[in-house]
């Protein structure tokens, strides 16, 4: 089968289309015929050398996964070939404690689907029953690559973890990226107002299209001076960063009193310096979020067929194209997610 090999972590990163063996499968195994994988930027970083911690050697990234079953394991009883199905990001025991509280993302036992085990930029990749979810008929298949993440990552991060209610105020950086277009719209879903902060102008029309209520341009002005005056000089109750160590200090700055903010990207891994007492007299919340539950899966594709989210795909690509992918990405072209079609 045709798979899109890291061969060297450097910048641009070496990679390679090449036959390779079809996965063996275990008993509890699925072989997924990929039909579309998003390049996320976790892909990126892995790809330019800046992530590689877990990293197996000359693996196959891409997490986000839909296809159709094409054979199963022995002991497999969820699904039967030719169902539609999407992953979550890890691949999950579905014995540990972890895995039985709904929290298959942090499995004990888990290994990082395109990070510690090949993924889906490849024709086909197998993965364990315990981290796949059916996709609903009405849901198309490169859209449905996106449900666990960034769809299901945002739903974890707002709701999980933020507990953003109605009414209230969400600030997202990166809003243009894969990331952010979709956190706007399950923002606005869950009955918030919604700010988007970017770096590109020419992404302003489109985010309003989806719903932003306030676009917050990186010019001169801090966004979190914009976001003060916005909300009359209380901040925003809730931040969900995108971007990472950039944009940390304005982050801050821009909550309220006991306002939340969730760290869900890093796209350079660089290092933060700031002084707690900035989040002492807030009494304020600062944490991470990362992967995605197979419950949150699952409301994922409840809000992309209710037509509460749309994914925002831009562009699809074939394997051969991935340094196109790259570039777009990383200088900013991409509006949404780009998506590889092996």
């Amino acid at each position: 089968m045709k798979a899109l090999v890291l061969d060297q972590s450097v910048q641009p990163p070496l990679m390679s289309v090449l036959e390779i063996p079809m996965p063996e499968l275990g008993p509890h195994d699925v072989l997924v015929k990929v039909a579309a994988a998003g390049v996320c930027y976790h892909d990126i970083l892995a790809a330019g050398g800046i992530l590689r911690r877990g990293i197996s050697p000359n693996v196959v990234l891409g997490h986000e996964i839909s296809g159709y079953v094409e054979e199963i394991g022995d002991l497999v009883t969820k699904f039967i070939p030719g169902q539609k199905v999407a992953s979550i990001l890890t691949e999950a025991c579905g014995l540990c404690d972890r895995c039985r509280s709904g929290r298959e993302h942090r499995c004990r036992h888990g290994r990082g689907i395109g990070h510690a085990i090949n993924g889906g930029f490849a024709e086909y990749t197998k993965i364990k029953e315990t981290s796949l979810t059916l996709v609903p008929d009405d849901i198309n298949m490169t859209a449905a690559a996106l449900l666990g993440c960034p769809i299901g990552v945002g739903i974890q991060a707002m709701i999980d973890v933020a507990k953003l209610e109605m009414g209230e105020t969400l600030l997202i950086t990166g809003a243009g990226g894969g990331l952010g277009t979709h956190m706007i719209q399950i923002g606005k879903a869950i009955g918030a107002r919604v700010m988007a902060v970017t770096s590109s102008p020419e992404k302003i029309a489109k985010l309003e299209n989806l719903g932003a209520d306030d676009i917050l341009l990186m010019e001169d002005v801090d966004f979190s001076e914009i976001a003060r005056a916005l909300t009359e000089d209380e901040g925003v109750d809730v931040v969900v960063d995108c971007v990472g160590p950039t944009v940390f200090q304005s982050c801050v700055a821009s909550l309220n009193q006991f306002g939340r903010m969730v760290i869900l990207g890093d796209v350079t891994g660089g290092e933060i310096v700031f002084r707690p007492a900035e989040i002492l007299f807030r009494d304020a919340q600062i944490s991470g979020s990362s992967g995605t539950s197979l419950k949150n899966l699952e409301r994922a594709a409840s809000l992309l067929s209710s037509g509460a989210v749309n994914a925002v795909i831009s562009e699809e690509l074939s394997l051969h194209q991935w340094d196109l992918a790259y570039q777009h990405m990383t200088t900013r072209e991409s509006f949404g997610r780009v998506c590889l079609i092996p």
